[in-house]
């Protein structure tokens, strides 16, 4: 049965084009390897004063995302429209937590990568070894391990520990950024990525790792101006990845 039709005529277009983004985000992923079955989720706020966002619904694989797969909920984690379809619980608190919080971020990812994970579970957590860490020297968090993100006071903890960032490691559990469009998004998930698997694949050799000297980890970390509003270059990179997986050409715009 096709439900994009009914789904497309009940949204905006705003809405319907924020669908279309996200979908699209969710397919980059699971091509970059970035998915744990359903379990991982990412989400994007709706412009508007409800704070809405969308996030996928329970069951569906990254892999098959369409932009009528997405479920809009409000802060508290219900679905609205009279939509019923399930979403992860502890998506929503995760997720619920930034939107709520931080009105300069729309974005929000969440990964259970094995590099991600690997890297989580180290005490130094990132270390800077690679011009792609660099990127995030500075502007990483670190939120301790609480169990399964069930509890919504845990809310409160992550987003202190995340504090003006918008890039946090998620001890003994993964990764999560957030960007202030979907493009920054994506490119804070895949640099930090690489950098966990560059890190993982260092550590393995067994052999002692040069680390740059201070000035260099600044001077890097300045380079990529992580302060500043999203260079246009992230935009031509995030155009440049749909046309290379020929999104056009799929459904995931239905």
């Amino acid at each position: 049965m096709n439900i994009s039709s009914p789904i497309k005529d009940q949204v905006d277009a705003v809405e319907w084009a924020a669908r279309c983004e996200l979908a699209a985000l969710y397919r980059m992923l699971a091509h970059f390897r970035m998915t744990d079955l359903i379990y991982t989720h990412i989400s994007l706020r709706i412009p508007g004063p409800e704070h809405h966002f969308l996030i996928n619904s329970y069951g569906r694989m990254f892999s098959e995302m369409r932009a009528s797969d997405l479920v809009r909920i409000d802060v508290d984690g219900r679905p609205v429209s009279g939509d019923t379809r399930e979403v992860n619980e502890a998506g929503f608190v995760i997720h619920s937590a930034i939107h709520q919080a931080r009105e300069d971020l729309v974005c929000v990812i969440h990964t259970h990568t094995a590099a991600g994970m690997a890297v989580a579970c180290l005490k130094e957590g990132l270390m800077p070894l690679t011009q792609h860490a660099l990127k995030f020297y500075g502007h990483l968090a670190y939120h301790d391990y609480e169990g399964v993100a069930l509890d919504l006071d845990e809310r409160e903890r992550l987003v202190a520990d995340l504090g003006d960032k918008r890039a946090m490691i998620l001890r003994n559990h993964g990764l999560l950024v957030a960007g202030r469009n979907v493009a920054e998004a994506f490119d804070h998930i895949y640099y930090l990525e690489r950098a966990c698997q560059a890190q993982v694949a260092a550590l393995s050799g067994g052999q002692e790792l040069h680390i740059p000297s201070e000035a260099v980890r600044q001077h890097t970390a300045a380079q990529f101006e992580m302060d500043k509003p999203p260079h246009p270059i992230l935009d031509t990179a995030w155009e440049a990845v749909k046309r290379e997986m020929k999104l056009d050409q799929t459904d995931v715009y239905t």
